[in-house]
């Protein structure tokens, strides 16, 4: 074998093996959702990172959607690296774009939070912040 042969395999084998780490430092979290109290519209999941992400000042680090089918819902967000993380939950149950509210400001469509927190407003992001590791995790998610 020539000498740029071998370096080519060499950094491939390199590449690979680098390649297997970092997947295999990667988890999945699989969100499960209660009390979807509408069949109708659409549940939106997102999983962020940050306080700005928490904020809406950052994109999330996965976003997904589902139409709800009975009083569960459940999303998996694949590949996620180990660190700090937190979920929140709009259910759009009339599909037109937005979580809806009241004269005074209070939802009056499905929302929640990683932790369910019990406070009357958004929570912080370090109420609803939690830690992933290498391993595959999951949390419950009580929608209000």
């Amino acid at each position: 074998m020539d000498r740029i042969a071998r370096h080519t395999l060499i950094f491939a084998t390199l590449v690979a093996t680098v390649a297997c780490a970092s997947d295999a430092l990667a988890a999945d979290l699989t969100v499960v959702l209660h009390d979807v109290r509408a069949q109708t519209g659409v549940v939106k999941a997102a999983l962020v990172d940050s306080s700005e992400g928490w904020d809406g000042n950052a994109r999330p680090v996965q976003a997904t959607s589902a139409t709800p089918a009975g009083p569960q819902a459940k999303f998996v967000f694949k590949g996620v690296k180990p660190g700090t993380y937190a979920v929140m939950v709009t259910h759009d149950e009339n599909g037109n774009g937005k979580l809806d509210s009241n004269m005074i400001g209070m939802p009056t469509e499905g929302y929640g939070f990683s932790n369910n927190p019990r406070v009357m407003r958004k929570p912080t992001w370090d109420e609803a912040r939690f830690d992933i590791g290498a391993q595959d995790a999951a949390i419950d998610i009580a929608l209000h």
